[in-house]
């Protein structure tokens, strides 16, 4: 494992369930001292708008708190700087944090398809190391490739002796085609008798309502069948004992592997997932993960009927998130996560 030993880390990122939590967590764990900021000002469903939509209408809000870090931090001293995404982050702060730390590493990690934010595409400048979950994104703008990573909570969750109830569990955010896509699979799996369970998420009522009448996609969305009460990883991990696999629904224009992806397979859970670049990671097999076309939702019973088969012990250490830390802090991994695609 790298050694972070003494190490000071200025750590901001976007809030995403409370993994930003755990990142910082297990860096103070390795022996760094980390400072943690969110890199938003805010995390209500209008200030994720905004910032979404247009920074300039939330411009000396930004500011204002970007400076107050710099006044909180003063000329303290960096090993590191360690930004994930960075939507709302100022240009003006990535300087600022080079000139009072010269010898500073800056490193960059994003989990989103730059395509859908061509904002960041500036960031990537300020940075010495800078990495995407997207294959083709690392490709078109020569920045490394690291896939995201499992928390060891949900790690080798066979050892329980719980019943199974369901054979399918969809959990995750109501957003792009996921609810269309979703009940498409629920309606196949009760034509075959398959025991399901989907569990829809939405930020807020009034953001989820206004967005449903605008967004083509949710306006099918029964309300009925959302909820407004996020789950923690505790209860994540409750339904998953429960249940033979778990879906896995991308959106469209995605092809970097979520980080559902890690958690199900180190889990023990077999997958089914819309995203067919998996076949390109070293943890693919057809007896553990399911691909199915969104467009036109098979499920094979047969899937069902076996149990999980084990994945190499190495290959799960690649997809851990001391791995995840080792590649952005220490050596990069490309080679190694490039050497499965097929040619």
């Amino acid at each position: 494992m790298i050694d972070l030993n003494g190490k000071k880390i200025l750590f901001l990122s976007v809030s995403f369930f409370n993994y930003e939590k755990a990142i910082a967590k297990r860096l103070s764990d390795l022996g760094a001292e980390v400072d943690f900021y969110d890199e938003r000002p805010s995390n209500s469903n209008l200030s994720k708008g905004i910032v979404r939509l247009n920074k300039k209408f939330y411009h000396f809000k930004i500011n204002t708190y970007y400076k107050r870090i710099l006044q909180e931090i003063g000329n303290k001293r960096y090993d590191y700087f360690f930004l994930i995404k960075g939507e709302a982050t100022p240009p003006f702060f990535l300087e600022r944090i080079r000139e009072i730390n010269p010898e500073i590493e800056m490193i960059y990690y994003n989990f989103d398809p730059l395509a859908e934010y061509p904002c960041l595409v500036d960031h990537l400048k300020y940075f010495d190391k800078k990495f995407t979950f997207e294959y083709n994104d690392s490709l078109a703008y020569n920045i490394g490739f690291r896939p995201l990573f499992y928390l060891d909570e949900y790690k080798n969750l066979n050892k329980n002796s719980e019943p199974t109830v369901y054979d399918m569990v969809f959990i995750g955010s109501a957003h792009t085609d996921r609810y269309i896509v979703g009940e498409n699979i629920r309606a196949v799996a009760d034509n075959l008798t398959l025991r399901s369970y989907f569990y829809y998420y939405a930020m807020g009522k009034i953001a989820f309502r206004l967005k449903k009448i605008i967004d083509k996609n949710l306006k099918q969305f029964d309300l009925a069948k959302v909820s407004f009460e996020k789950l923690n990883h505790q209860q994540i991990i409750d339904f998953y004992r429960k249940t033979k696999s778990v879906i896995d629904i991308n959106k469209p224009f995605q092809n970097g592997l979520t980080i559902r992806t890690f958690e199900v397979l180190a889990s023990g859970r077999k997958l089914i997932t819309t995203n067919s670049d998996i076949i390109n990671y070293p943890f693919y097999s057809p007896e553990n993960v399911l691909v199915i076309d969104r467009e036109s939702i098979q499920l094979n019973p047969d899937f069902f009927k076996t149990d999980i088969k084990e994945i190499d012990q190495d290959v799960l250490y690649k997809m851990s998130l001391d791995s995840f830390i080792e590649c952005l802090f220490g050596d990069a991994q490309d080679d190694y996560w490039n050497s499965f695609r097929k040619k």
